[in-house]
């Protein structure tokens, strides 16, 4: 009996695959890097979220600048989840890809989303600013059960080779 009829679906094709198309296909796939990692929300897991981070882009082959910029983007997001939302735990995502660096966390909630404020001469407040400061873009944007919120950095590469 030929392997597929109208009841059994032929699972393969008999004849040669040609593999160019395929390898065609995944070069012209953009390189995408991930990384996540949770921690609970504590201001101890703020060193901790920064050294994970450093240690991933150092495994990238990222260079100092990056790895400097995107530990300050890291402690000021999950510093911002652990002291201004009712969360538990932290999610911190580092996603590179070709054009980019996204530096997100998520949190399970608070009182209000992320904004910068004029914070005069004390010392606590200035995250987002400096956030602002070293991004190419930021913003937040709800969880999809709507309950916290994902907020994001992004560092631009321009048109060089990923860190």
């Amino acid at each position: 009996m030929a392997s597929g009829n109208a009841l059994t679906p032929r699972l393969m094709d008999p004849r040669p695959m040609d593999p160019r198309p395929l390898a065609d296909a995944r070069r012209a796939l953009p390189s995408v890097r991930r990384f996540a990692f949770e921690l609970p929300a504590r201001t101890s897991s703020v060193a901790r979220a920064r050294l994970l981070a450093h240690e991933r882009l150092t495994l990238w082959g990222c260079g100092e600048d990056v790895r400097d910029t995107v530990a300050l983007v890291v402690s000021e997001l999950v510093t911002n989840a652990v002291v201004h939302t009712g969360s538990a735990r932290v999610i911190c995502e580092l996603r590179e890809g070709q054009d980019r660096l996204r530096i997100s966390v998520h949190d399970e909630g608070g009182p209000a989303g992320p904004r910068i404020r004029d914070c005069g001469e004390e010392e606590r407040g200035r995250g987002l600013i400096l956030v602002d400061a070293v991004s190419s873009a930021w913003g937040a944007d709800p969880t999809a059960n709507g309950t916290g919120r994902v907020v994001w950095a992004e560092l631009a590469h321009g048109t060089e080779l990923p860190c």
